[in-house]
């Protein structure tokens, strides 16, 4: 699986002429150009060399993109190239079958807005970093190649990398099963035992055989993934968002859409991750303050941008404590 998928993101790369173009359209929301939309579009359905069965499994995904609403359809397809990437071809037929319940609560009349945020935003919701993520990314070739260009170092000479990292109990916990993983958070002496050995700062260099194959071996932890406590901890998350944004659209489209938008405020790793989830259960926590309201798309909005603008947090209070005296 692991070496098809490698083909895969080989094939893709080629085609688009960069290695994280598409990863890093989903992230920023740049729109492109037609003729670009247009070269994209080629790329996700274009045969890519790779075992029989595989290949045919991503044409079927590649296929349900091209039947998807046309203004969609880019979107979805960068989407699908991410979540595959980021785990295998069943996590991107996970991707599609969320994103077909936006689509079917969606029509042309609102130009598919709530779908095409729903397809941005589901793909970086699926693709959240965890130590898994981060190992795999500073073992990569692709990146090793770019650390070489970017502090002008020729192939023949040695470079020496360390990485710095600073894993947390919940970081810990969240590499192992279900099970156990909660067996040790729900015991705050045994979780705190363990946190004292395992939250400090470590160098680690990659350049040496020990330092790459400790991350390596993280890295590899991929596979199992989805039977992982972090995993079920994002995904309970993730379905909680998209409940929320889908039942409000509902009765109120643009709300819909501004909660799905929500999800921008969720990023990074660690304390970082720690600081966004607050930020984003505060900027939902005024739902029930604007609930009815005709402007209630454009308050979760406000509430949004105050959120992103302020890392303390001060503009996002006083933006709560306004909708709070709305009458």
């Amino acid at each position: 699986m692991k070496a098809s998928l490698a083909a895969f993101a080989g094939a893709y790369e080629r085609a688009l002429g960069q290695e994280i173009g598409a990863a890093k359209a989903v992230s920023d929301g740049e729109a492109a150009d037609s003729a670009s939309v247009t070269a994209k579009q080629m790329a996700l359905s274009q045969i890519a060399s790779g075992p029989t069965s595989q290949l045919a499994r991503w044409k079927e995904l590649a296929a349900r993109v091209d039947r998807l609403p046309e203004p969609v359809r880019d979107m979805a397809g960068r989407g699908l190239r991410k979540v595959v990437g980021y785990q295998d071809l069943a996590y991107g037929r996970e991707y599609l079958d969320r994103l077909d319940k936006a689509v079917a609560r969606d029509d042309a009349s609102h130009g598919y807005a709530l779908s095409i945020a729903a397809a941005k935003h589901l793909a970086n919701a699926m693709c959240y970093d965890d130590m898994i993520r981060v190992a795999d990314l500073k073992t990569r070739s692709t990146r090793a190649a770019r650390l070489r260009r970017e502090v002008g170092v020729e192939d023949d000479t040695v470079l020496k990398v360390t990485e710095y990292f600073h894993p947390r109990i919940e970081e810990f916990c969240g590499t192992m099963p279900v099970r156990l993983g909660r067996y040790i958070e729900q015991r705050p002496k045994l979780a705190s035992f363990l946190d004292q050995r395992i939250n400090r700062g470590r160098h680690i260099r990659t350049d040496s055989v020990t330092g790459f194959a400790m991350l390596w071996v993280v890295g590899g932890l991929r596979r199992w993934r989805r039977t992982l406590l972090r995993h079920a901890v994002e995904v309970e998350h993730l379905e909680r968002w998209y409940r929320l944004a889908l039942g409000h659209g509902a009765a109120d489209y643009a709300l819909g859409v501004e909660i799905l938008e929500c999800r921008r405020l969720i990023k990074g790793y660690s304390d970082t991750r720690a600081r966004a989830q607050s930020k984003f259960d505060r900027v939902l926590s005024g739902l029930e303050l604007v609930r009815g309201r005709e402007d209630a798309a454009d308050w979760i909005r406000r509430l949004r941008e105050a959120a992103l603008k302020d890392e303390k947090g001060d503009m996002l209070d006083g933006a709560l404590e306004t909708v709070a005296s709305l009458d």
